[in-house]
């Protein structure tokens, strides 16, 4: 057997590399190992002997002779299918197909310029030598000054007279960002050696002053003098500038930035009532085209199609990747429930149509299955019963319209459900005494009612997948039949109000 494995290499036993083997011809030895020592010739056999074992056994064939490890090499029958092919100038393998189908990966029709599919010319891939020439001037003349670029405009460096100069290049400087000083508040009128008499307060709004708290009371009183000479000087300038200086020393270099959020904003955001439900709010595919309520879904077993039944009288069979609706059959009645057949060779629609049971063939997949599926739904030339008083429990009737069968029901049914297998299907009668809980068999077009007694109106009946067991539920108990014994295996309670469904894990 064949392996990848790269331990299954054997690698070769001479190890001259690439010397030509004609050195060695006249030598006893040709080439040498790994640990230098010669690798005797081998003496071939004679054509009388590789002859006569050539007929005692039939594999001789297989064997070559390999000149350069001096052995003889047996090859698998495959390799040597593989070298007969080469040598007849086909490919190795046999399932290569040298000359496929040409694919058309153009389209012509209905475009506003025509499409080529011409191979791209060869100029696209190599390199132009204009081109080359072309760039080796224009590096020369760089070098040697006769091309000069253009030096970027040195832009005028105006400042603001009196501006501030917090823009300025000199304090853009790397690091921590630069504050400048804060700068004292211009002089007002009030502040003049010669104010206005409005801005002169008198002996009583000064004798005022003293009687106010000391944040409130006014921190400068204008006084008038007669010249600029007469103007004493500042009696707290000293301790101004001390001041002043002492804040700049102390104030720290660093911009503090200052983020203004709303404590409104810091709390978790809580998501709505409505963003709580147990359901999913956003649609991901919708399958639209019934006119009236949906009363019934299945899906088939590759999971690809799916089958929907309406009161308004239409089966639709959709594609549910793409939402398309690929079959629409108009049945003419309320449709009560829907089943695909779970094999994946019989697409058969079992639908409860009116009061009836009716089975469609979907009309997906191969053609080949398409003439199994119709051959399966037809009914041939009723036979005569044995005993004529006794009316069968169902007739199965063809259906030309939709060329299916129709199995028509003494009464109402309700519910149809598949064994895994394809073949046997069931089908609930809730109304009556007796033929409540119906087998059919499709491919022998055979009905049977076996349970005669039931302990109450029935509701639903499934198989089980993977025995010969089979469950038929009613409003208060659940009971399990063996198939093969015909009886009662367990009956289960409930213990609920009313039953209306049951359903079986898949794994049994």
């Amino acid at each position: 057997e064949e392996s990848d494995s790269s331990e299954d290499e054997v690698a070769p036993r001479n190890t001259v590399g690439n010397v030509p083997l004609q050195w060695y011809k006249d030598e006893e030895h040709i080439g040498y190992d790994i640990s230098a020592r010669k690798i005797k010739k081998r003496d071939r056999e004679g054509r009388i002997d590789s002859f006569l074992s050539s007929k005692d056994n039939d594999d001789d064939w297989l064997k070559i002779w390999d000149d350069y490890n001096a052995e003889e090499v047996k090859i698998t029958k495959e390799e040597a299918k593989i070298i007969s092919r080469m040598m007849k100038g086909k490919t190795p393998h046999a399932n290569v197909d040298p000359y496929p189908d040409y694919v058309d990966w153009f389209e012509y029709a209905d475009k506003g310029h025509p499409l080529s599919n011409a191979p791209e010319p060869k100029r696209r891939f190599v390199p132009s030598k204009w081109e080359q020439k072309k760039v080796v001037k224009l590096v020369r003349a760089i070098r040697k000054g006769w091309i000069k670029f253009d030096k970027p405009k040195d832009e005028p460096n105006y400042y603001l007279l009196w501006g501030d100069d917090t823009d300025t290049a000199d304090n853009k400087r790397q690091g921590l960002s630069y504050i400048p000083a804060p700068k004292p508040n211009l002089p007002g009128h009030e502040e003049s050696y010669n104010p206005s008499v409005e801005y002169i307060p008198t002996q009583e709004e000064i004798d005022n002053y003293q009687l106010m708290y000391e944040e409130d009371r006014p921190k400068f009183i204008p006084r008038r003098f007669e010249s600029l000479r007469s103007v004493p000087a500042y009696e707290k300038a000293l301790r101004e500038g001390f001041d002043r200086c002492l804040d700049l020393y102390l104030c720290p270099r660093t911009r503090k930035k200052r983020i203004n959020i709303d404590p409104e904003s810091l709390k978790p955001k809580l998501p709505s009532k409505k963003d709580l439900r147990p359901y999913p709010r956003t649609c991901y595919l919708e399958f639209k085209g019934h006119g009236g309520p949906v009363t019934s879904l299945s899906v088939e077993a590759t999971g690809q199609w799916i089958a929907s039944g309406s009161s308004d009288g239409t089966i639709r069979v959709w594609e549910v990747e793409t939402g398309r609706c690929l079959k629409v059959f108009n049945v003419g009645a309320d449709v009560h429930h829907i089943s695909w057949n779970p094999s994946p060779e019989r697409p058969i629609l079992a639908a409860i149509v009116g009061r009836d049971l009716l089975l469609l063939n979907a009309e997906v997949g191969d053609e080949e299955t398409q003439v199994r599926t119709k051959e399966l739904l037809h009914v041939g030339e009723p036979t005569p019963e044995d005993d004529g008083d006794k009316k069968p429990a169902v007739r199965w009737v063809n259906n030309d319209k939709f060329d299916g069968i129709t199995l028509i029901h003494h009464r109402a049914a309700s519910t149809v459900e598949w064994h895994s297998k394809g073949d046997y299907f069931t089908t609930v009668v809730p109304t009556g005494e007796s033929r409540a809980v119906l087998l059919h068999q499709l491919s022998k077009k055979h009905s049977h009612h076996p349970f005669r007694k039931l302990p109450g109106l029935p509701v639903a009946a499934v198989f089980h997948p993977t025995q010969k067991m089979f469950f038929v539920a009613t409003k208060k108990f659940v009971q399990v039949y063996d198939l093969q014994k015909a009886e009662v295996v367990k009956k289960l309670e409930s213990g609920l109000r009313e039953i209306s469904s049951i359903s079986i894990h898949p794994g049994g």
